[in-house]
């Protein structure tokens, strides 16, 4: 490398993590790519010390709900400004939110929708997923395709929830439809019938306060919609990905399915390593607060999970942050006469995700500060068709990346926080260590807890083909009925 050369950010003395290894050096960005990793580098126009600090790629979140529409009709209390920002803060520097289509909505115009809303409002990369509800043959043979070659390479789909759900026979159309044209599917597996047969039993008795949620989302509920999830997958011969895993009966089955060499991907998320059922039982109403499908479960499940992201059984860590506000507009939709079967679900995490992994996985030694990388940032990229551009600090990549200061002290309150819910369900919470400067493609987006960028300087992702459906594409079973009797090649029959 020429000493003339002259970067627009150094960034120097750090300790620079991946997924794969820890080591000092510098950075050199230019045009916000990473240019130069060494040690020694001249300083750039920019230079930033990080002795002491920890550099780690920026995060990926790649399950939130932003500026969404629920399927019973409630607004998210996050529009793409808010949410980017408070995921800045929170170190993370690339999201992946919901493009929400409800039946009779169609493809494009609901994608449409929410680009243009995020190209206004954004302040870090984003990409979407596709959330379908109403799978028609227009949608899957024209839309859908549609779409995936315009870089929305994922789509997820529900097995519970009545306006969203979809049947077994139409799920096996949307993987069909996934494997011919190089798609993921991500699958909410919950079994629906077993929660409303559950839900009114309770209801008949009159137990409708917020712990009650709990009950009716029986974590059997969660297993059985897993395993069948993973059966019609494995039917059509799909790599599948199974969203915010909950319970210890269905990480078993995930990592059941995968000792068996199936292609069956997984993800958990902040409240079922910290929260649990029991932090539902709250005087009045307040338990709706921590209310989200699947529900915390008990300890055992959570260390289930925690075993799950150590070990590999699940590969990411998202925040599946659902921000609905305690008022009327969310959580209480019928004021003081709200039931658990009337609020809306789900609970904020998309700025503290990373710090809470950071301070109890790494700086208590549960979990190496490579596996955070990969959980909360690389094997995103990898999974939905963002590596190496994002997800890793490597020459070439977009330089998004997150000086860490670990012995940082931290008291997470609704205060601190950038999002717009107004309560956080790990309030009081004393945590360690905490991103100090933030960068996205080389820009200064968060430095020394102020937002240094505009709204709309955020840029879309254009996603690749997703790795797991590459893998399977050279690896699938040869055996099975998809390939021998449906395959689009005849010649691959047999």
């Amino acid at each position: 490398m020429s000493t003339s050369t002259t970067f627009d950010v150094t960034i120097r003395h750090g300790r620079i993590c991946t997924a794969n290894e820890t080591y000092y050096a510098d950075i050199g960005i230019k045009d916000g790519v990473i240019t130069a990793i060494a040690k020694n580098l001249p300083a750039g126009k920019q230079d930033v010390d990080a002795a002491g600090r920890w550099v780690l790629p920026g995060g990926i979140d790649s399950h939130c709900h932003v500026e969404q529409l629920s399927g019973m009709g409630m607004m998210c209390a996050d529009d793409f400004y808010s949410a980017t920002v408070s995921a800045a803060f929170g170190g993370t520097t690339t999201i992946v939110p919901f493009a929400a289509q409800h039946r009779g909505n169609k493809i494009p115009e609901v994608v449409a929708d929410y680009s243009k809303r995020a190209a206004e409002k954004a302040v870090i990369d984003y990409g979407f997923h596709l959330i379908l509800a109403d799978p028609t043959p227009e949608a899957l043979e024209q839309h859908l395709p549609e779409v995936i070659k315009n870089g929305v390479t994922s789509f997820k789909i529900y097995m519970t929830y009545d306006r969203m759900k979809l049947d077994d026979y139409q799920v096996l159309d949307v993987l069909e439809c996934a494997s011919k044209e190089g798609a993921l599917v991500m699958v909410h597996a919950e079994n629906n019938d077993m929660i409303r047969w559950i839900a009114r039993r309770l209801v008949d008795r009159g137990l409708t306060a917020p712990k009650y949620h709990a009950v009716a989302h029986t974590s059997l509920a969660e297993s059985e919609a897993t395993n069948r999830a993973v059966t019609l997958a494995r039917l059509v011969d799909v790599p599948l990905l199974i969203v915010h895993v909950a319970g210890q009966e269905a990480v078993r089955v995930i990592h059941a399915s995968q000792a068996l060499g199936l292609p069956i991907h997984a993800e958990s998320c902040p409240q079922y390593l910290f929260l649990t059922a029991k932090d539902i039982d709250l005087p009045g109403l307040e338990g709706a607060k921590f209310c989200c499908s699947p529900p915390p479960g008990d300890e055992v499940s959570q260390e289930a999970v925690w075993q799950g992201l150590i070990n590999g059984t699940l590969q990411m860590f998202s925040s599946d942050h659902a921000p609905y506000r305690f008022d009327e507009s969310g959580k209480l939709p019928k004021g003081d006469a709200t039931t658990f079967k009337d609020m809306a679900n789900g609970v904020p995490g998309l700025e503290v995700r990373m710090p809470l992994l950071f301070s109890e996985g790494v700086l208590k030694g549960r979990m190496t500060i490579e596996r955070f990388v990969a959980v909360t940032a690389t094997n995103h990229a990898r999974t939905y068709g963002m590596y190496p551009q994002k997800g890793t600090i490597a020459v070439g990549s977009d330089a998004d990346l997150a000086i860490w200061n670990p012995e940082k002290a931290v008291t997470i309150s609704t205060t601190m926080l950038h999002d717009n819910v107004g309560y956080t369900p790990y309030e009081g919470k004393q945590i360690n260590g905490w991103p100090e400067k933030v960068f996205s493609r080389g820009r200064l987006v968060v430095s020394d807890g102020e937002l240094k960028v505009a709204r709309g300087s955020g840029k879309f992702v254009k996603r690749s083909t997703p790795e797991p459906v590459l893998r399977q594409r050279l690896n699938g079973n040869p055996n099975s009925v998809m390939r021998k009797y449906f395959s689009v090649d005849p010649s691959e029959r047999h």
